[in-house]
């Protein structure tokens, strides 16, 4: 850990100053990027599909639940994860119970996807104590439409992930531990969210942000951001359930 900086309240407050304007310059640019975003150009979805939920099979339209918009997270669990969806896809989770009451009176439902039955889905679940609604996307072309997933192939041809499976780094193979899968099948899932309108009777897809984005990482993350020491590397993420203390 490199050695702490110890001053004056006035030493502090210029320091903070100076990184007030910092934080100004990035809320601005935050600014322009949420316009950006906005401005993105809605794609009608034409293909059909249908989800296996708790309530039984839904369609995307469905799925809306009376509501114009709709804000999923993909969670890594695919069909092959025989322990459960990937930790920190889980520790993201963790964090969305809280904000369902707030974007649903804001004309938003929030769901989740994965790979893996909705069985096995529901286990889990109930196993984390999630409340918000948790939909399969097994044997529907959904995820590899939109780019939720790969197929074997398709991820054997990007050498990102190519590399990972072939030589993966200590951290790698304890996430393959945890989840119980080869890597081969594990890093064919994307942790991504992705936001569709409807209108008018169509459903348009609008939004798709993938890791590494911050965006995509546990809420706990941005509070860490904030407190005074930085946290250490760890060699795996832990799941609520799994903390040895």
């Amino acid at each position: 850990m490199p050695e702490q900086a110890i001053g004056t309240r006035e030493d502090w407050q210029a320091a903070r100053d100076a990184l007030a304007k910092l934080e100004a310059e990035q809320a601005e640019r935050n600014e322009e990027i949420k316009r950006k975003r906005r401005e993105l150009p809605w794609v009608p979805v034409e293909k059909e599909y249908e989800f296996d939920t708790e309530d039984g099979k839904k369609t995307l339209a469905e799925l809306f639940d009376g509501r114009s918009q709709l804000l999923a997270y993909n969670i890594m669990f695919g069909p092959d994860y025989v322990l459960g969806a990937c930790p920190g896809c889980t520790n993201l989770g963790d964090g969305l119970d809280g904000a369902l009451v707030h974007l649903n009176h804001r004309d938003v439902t929030l769901i989740c996807f994965s790979r893996a039955p909705i069985d096995r889905l529901v286990a889990y679940k109930q196993r984390m104590g999630w409340q918000f609604p948790y939909v399969s996307t097994y044997a529907t072309d959904f995820p590899f439409d939109f780019g939720l997933a790969m197929t074997e192939e398709q991820a054997q041809q990007i050498p990102e992930v190519k590399e990972m499976i072939d030589n993966p780094p200590d951290w790698l193979e304890e996430w393959s531990r945890q989840i119980g899968a080869d890597l081969k099948d594990g890093l064919r899932e994307g942790p991504s969210w992705i936001a569709f309108a409807r209108e008018n009777g169509t459903v348009y897809h609008t939004y798709t942000v993938r890791a590494p984005d911050p965006f995509v990482a546990p809420y706990y993350s941005f509070l860490l951001d904030r407190t005074p020491k930085a946290q250490p590397e760890e060699p795996r993420a832990w799941r609520k359930d799994e903390y040895p203390d």
